[in-house]
């Protein structure tokens, strides 16, 4: 079975030309210049260039209108993203009602945009016929809750644009998780945030009915030196 890639078409100009480097880091969310790609050409990469990078170098990028920007994420998110997914993993096994992934899962959330959630759930009648596309490359699917596991490299623009995204395109609970100070921020389509400190409890709402999350154990379970 052949695998569908979006490749979309390059434009002579695709980004406004009088445009210099902070222009560029200002619409990506103030994301620091290191992490903008520079090959392909800012505002000219595709689909097809994300996936390249996922094949060949051990980095996660993110699509935003044609530019390749590198995710920010330390070994110790990591390991808590992947962890947390494995929580709901554990949680789908026993409730099959969707399917969970993690960092290097990857969605269309507009038709210009590709972005890598730290963990994503998307249930099953998000996707067609109640099944995985799986002759997409990148599922044009939007998942129902997405988490961002906080680096230190995340600024607070680049965050807010991501939320922005999700809840337009339909996400209906969003995490973001701050496990260096041991908060958590919970987001719903109807635009509430509540905050958490690390004696608090997330939960699955209507999208993983029963499923908790203690923020102290989870914390605990990777224990840091203090910095």
């Amino acid at each position: 079975m052949s695998t569908t890639v979006r490749e979309t078409e390059r434009s002579e100009t695709p980004l406004p030309p009088d445009w210099s480097i902070a222009d560029l880091q200002r619409f990506l969310g103030d994301v620091p210049a290191e992490r903008i790609r520079l090959f392909p050409s800012p505002g000219t990469a595709t689909e097809a260039d994300l996936l390249w990078v996922l094949d060949h170098e051990d980095r996660v990028c993110e699509l935003i209108d044609g530019v390749l920007v590198e995710k920010d994420m330390a070994s110790y998110e990591s390991f808590l993203a992947s962890y947390l997914t494995y929580l709901i993993n554990a949680y789908l096994a026993q409730h099959p009602i969707g399917a969970a992934s993690g960092e290097k899962g990857p969605f269309w959330f507009s038709s210009s945009r590709i972005r890598m959630p730290d963990v994503s759930v998307a249930l099953w009648d998000r996707f067609p016929n109640g099944k995985m596309p799986v002759s997409q490359a990148i599922f044009d699917v939007i998942p129902n809750l997405v988490v961002e596991i906080l680096s230190k490299g995340n600024t607070r623009s680049e965050m807010e644009l991501k939320r922005s995204e999700y809840l337009e395109a339909g996400v209906q609970l969003i995490w973001y998780i701050d496990a260096r100070a041991r908060t958590a921020t919970v987001y719903t389509a109807d635009g509430t945030a509540v905050d958490f400190d690390d004696s608090g409890t997330l939960t699955g709402g209507s999208v993983l009915p029963g499923f908790e999350l203690q923020l102290k154990e989870f914390f605990d379970h990777f224990p840091i030196d203090p910095e």
